[in-house]
């Protein structure tokens, strides 16, 4: 008996959803950057693939912000039309907000927290949302390095704030998801501390 896991593979579904992701965030660029948001998204999914994901969680990692960004409950209905129901309830739980206008970011995020650390939260949702906040944080690290200060601007969440934030899902990740992920922000938390004036 072997131990090698077969190969994941990805069909023309995946290539819809890389196409839905790229026409949904063409307007958008990455915060405080040239970049096409787009960039954000392919980095999401690379890390997820890279960490054992399937198919339906590669899609899900392009369309994570999709409801929450572009056009809300209707946006949610298109995917779970597109790509079912699985696709679609991870995407739902990885969205902080569907409101408009959104409640404060404080509010929000201790609201994801506490979705995250539910037992009835999958280990696909943990999963995708451990790669984007992997994604975020070395973004904020990068650019840290380059503009100094001034990153903080680009927050709803003042320094200390973002901070905390970092380790309370770096916590929430090694309690429930394990692995190289989330090993991988916990190892990035303390650079963060470093930083926050």
């Amino acid at each position: 008996m072997s131990d090698v896991l077969p190969p994941i593979t990805l069909g023309t579904r995946f290539d819809e959803a890389l196409r839905l992701a790229s026409e949904l965030h063409r307007k958008q660029l990455k915060k405080g950057s040239r970049a096409p948001y787009v960039a954000h998204l392919l980095g999401v999914c690379s890390i997820v693939l890279e960490n054992g994901g399937d198919e339906d969680e590669a899609i899900a990692a392009l369309l994570h912000d999709a409801a929450e960004d572009q056009g809300g409950l209707a946006t949610l209905d298109l995917i779970r039309d597109r790509f079912g129901e699985r696709v679609a309830g991870i995407v739902a739980d990885c969205s902080d907000t569907f409101e408009g206008p959104e409640p404060p970011a404080l509010e929000r995020k201790r609201a994801y927290l506490a979705h995250l650390d539910d037992d009835r939260t999958t280990r696909s949702v943990l999963l995708v949302s451990a790669a984007d906040k992997v994604y975020n944080l070395r973004s904020i690290l990068e650019d840290y390095a380059s503009v100094g200060e001034g990153l903080w601007a680009r927050f709803k969440l003042a320094p200390a704030e973002q901070l905390w934030y970092y380790e309370r899902l770096a916590g929430i990740y090694s309690r429930r998801l394990g692995g190289r992920l989330a090993n991988a922000l916990a190892e990035m938390v303390p650079k963060l501390a470093a930083i926050v004036p």
